[in-house]
């Protein structure tokens, strides 16, 4: 941490609390130090992926502290005025998120919703979201807090918790983890996709499966270890290789040919020992693989009926006490949990999709890549011809590693590829499945990850929970009653900040106003791209524009403005902008603009007042958070530009500031100047404003 030092980050965060004692088994994780021998990715010599069920981050993570939650201060704006926390359920009743409160009933067995490709673009509708509980029913608003998740949230505060990581398609759980397992969904048909369902998610006749390659073979044929650990007769149907036609052959031929590494390493809970039990054994033998699969039980999942919070919580402790049965084995290992999809509960944050096509055929915005196998188009019916995979809803992600400790959260664009990108950085295995606006809109998670000096986090603590306690939690909570949504304010977040690791965006958006037009630039001069989510206030009936841009380039993009516009655009990590005016009307002699420019070297924020006009213009600069000094009035002369600075590092490069004239000119930017040294998560979050 080089923009604040400890004392002031404390201070920021809450304080110290939580520093408890460990049980044993976590205080090993978090006590071995990282095998730092080149401060490089390749002093990771085990990647180990335990993919969950059925979970959104909003669900899961939006009261914890210094994540993109409940604080989030610009929310999507729904049509009627309303902030996109108004939900409308099928009796147009407004419905708000409301608490699984497990003192008071079934938390840990809510019931799941819907969640598959139809009611999942249904509720979603191509980014305006309002109707949510309409298409996943009420009880897709519950979220939970620290007392139904305790293991869960000392996880995340113990280690590293991506709240920018999306699940891959806007559907159910075989075609997301489909990109987990092979980085595609098969987009073009040629290998018998593009797969929208859970069709061929266990194992069937080699004749009718998948045909497309998966990663694991590409990791086999390049001599890079690998194996899956399940039990087969109870892995929930969540082992994807299982429906890939080499692997189904494999099975087809295990009596003939049993030595087959697709069968031994991908098929079996018994030859290899492929057991959650064959995982801890293979750690104290060093026979761990370079990269592991982990498949848990239906029971274990998380998946909503089967599974509950608490016993997934279990499942994840054995995983990690298991991968720290040998210290050495742990040194070298980077734990990657994700969850697959999002069921069919609420999320707030809206995914960074490609743009939707319009009803006469064109794009809701632009992309600056090739984003057409990002849309569906093969064997399509009619109602849903291109409508987009995704990337879907965001899911809750934890990096468990020695390189990831101290309570981090990295807010960087993530999906199920960027696991998948992560394995090409570590082993040079590449996947061209991958296609090219994922690999420029999602990270390869490298970022979550301090080579630097990892051995210099803290150690907050990690609470145990035994087997036996989760699974009798669970019958307990069984045997309440289906709690009601008694809803009637917005949730609210804990506040404070958490270290927040530094991130590689640099964007811009300036406008033009024109006689009854506004244009607006998109800029990334950043090293990873980005989306532009634009919402129309004056027309929130309309798609959402996205406009993907790439790092080093740009797009624009123009709205027809009759009298008055009002532009809401959202980016990653809390990056916002609002362009409000009138395309008609400019306050006497004046044409106002303004440009918000970086001092990325020191982190600060320059505000560039432009007159283009032909008489003076009074400008306010009103800061709307972190700062309590009042409105600043500036002068501009006619032709002339006045700059002001704004110094940002006592509050880690946050800012949020309006600047106003006369006749409801009206920019507002917010965000983090990012400087490449970490920073904290925004502070404003959770705070009444």
């Amino acid at each position: 941490m080089s923009a604040l030092d400890r004392r002031q980050f404390l201070r920021l965060a809450g304080g110290a609390a939580g520093l408890a004692a460990l049980p044993l088994s976590i205080q090993k994780a978090l006590a071995i130090p990282a095998n730092n021998r080149s401060g490089t990715i390749n002093d990771v010599e085990h990647v180990v992926i335990l993919m969950q069920e059925n979970r959104s981050f909003d669900h899961y993570f939006g009261t914890m502290r210094g994540v993109r939650g409940f604080g989030d201060r610009f929310p999507i704006p729904l049509a009627g005025g309303k902030p996109v926390w108004y939900q409308l359920d099928r009796s147009l009743q407004q419905v708000l998120p409301f608490h699984l409160d497990s003192s008071k009933g079934n938390a840990q067995r809510v019931s799941g919703t819907p969640h598959g490709w139809e009611d999942g673009h249904f509720a979603w509708n191509e980014g305006r979201t309002g109707i949510w509980p309409a298409i996943k029913e009420a009880q897709s608003m519950g979220y939970y807090k620290e007392a139904e998740l305790p293991f869960q949230f000392a996880l995340a505060n113990a280690f590293t918790i991506c709240d920018a990581y999306h699940c891959s398609v806007l559907s159910s759980t075989n075609p997301n983890r489909l990109f987990l397992f092979t980085g595609s969904n098969n987009p073009s048909g040629e290998g018998g996709g593009p797969a929208i369902d859970n069709t061929n998610d266990d194992l069937g006749a080699s004749a009718d499966g998948y045909a497309w390659t998966t990663y694991a073979e590409r990791l086999q044929a390049a001599g890079i270890s690998w194996k899956v650990y399940q039990d087969m007769d109870d892995n929930f149907t969540d082992n994807s290789l299982e429906g890939f036609v080499p692997f189904r052959q494999a099975y087809e031929q295990r009596e003939t040919a049993p030595d087959n590494p697709l069968l031994v390493r991908g098929l079996s809970s018994t030859l290899g020992n492929n057991s959650l039990d064959g995982l801890k054994n293979d750690v104290l033998t060093g026979k761990l693989p370079q990269v592991s699969y982990i498949v848990g039980p239906a029971g274990y999942s998380e998946h909503t009926g089967p599974s509950s919070p608490v016993q997934g919580g279990w499942y994840t402790q054995q995983v990690i006490e298991a991968l720290t049965a040998d210290p050495a084995v742990w040194s070298k290992t980077v734990l990657i949990v994700n969850f697959d999809e999002n069921d069919g509960f609420f999320d707030h944050v809206p995914p960074p999709c490609a743009p939707s096509a319009q009803p006469d055929g064109s794009l809701a915005g632009a992309s600056t890549m090739d984003d057409s196998s990002e849309r569906r188009t093969v064997g399509s019916q009619v109602y849903d011809r291109n409508w987009v995979y995704g990337p879907g809803i965001r899911v809750p992600c934890y990096i468990v590693s020695p390189w990831s400790r101290g309570g981090w959260v990295n807010s960087q664009v993530f999906d199920h590829t960027s696991v998948v990108q992560f394995l090409e950085q570590r082993f040079g295995v590449m996947e061209p499945n991958i296609s090219a606006y994922r690999r420029a809109i999602c990270g390869d998670l490298r970022s979550t990850l301090n080579f630097a000096n990892p051995n210099d986090e803290a150690f907050p603590a990690l609470p145990a929970i035994s087997k036996a306690d989760a699974d009798a939690l669970r019958a307990q909570q069984e045997a309440l009653a289906q709690l009601a949504n008694d809803a009637s304010l917005p949730p609210t977040q804990e506040p404070g900040a958490r270290p927040s690791r530094a991130l590689p965006y640099e964007l811009f958006v300036s406008a033009r106003v024109g006689n009854g037009s506004i244009e607006l630039r998109f800029d990334n001069t950043g090293s990873q791209g980005a989306v532009f989510h634009v919402y129309d206030r004056s027309n929130l009936l309309a798609i959402p524009r996205r406009y993907a841009v790439e790092a080093g380039k740009s797009l624009s993009g123009s709205w027809t403005a009759i009298g008055n516009y009002d532009l809401w655009v959202l980016g990653p990590n809390g990056f916002h902008r609002q362009f409000q005016g009138s395309a008609l009307s400019l306050p006497t002699g004046g044409a106002p603009e303004v440009e918000a420019c970086y001092d990325s070297a020191n982190g600060d924020l320059y505000l560039k007042l432009r007159n283009d006009g032909s008489g003076a213009l009074s400008y306010t600069i009103t800061p709307n958070a972190y700062f309590s000094t009042a409105p600043e009035t500036v002068e501009v002369a006619a032709g002339a530009t006045e700059e002001r600075q704004r110094v940002l590092k006592a509050v880690g490069g946050w800012y949020d500031f309006s600047v106003s004239t006369a006749n409801g000119f009206l920019r507002r930017y917010a965000g983090r100047v990012e400087t490449g040294r970490h920073s904290i998560s925004d502070p404003a979050l959770g705070l009444t404003v």
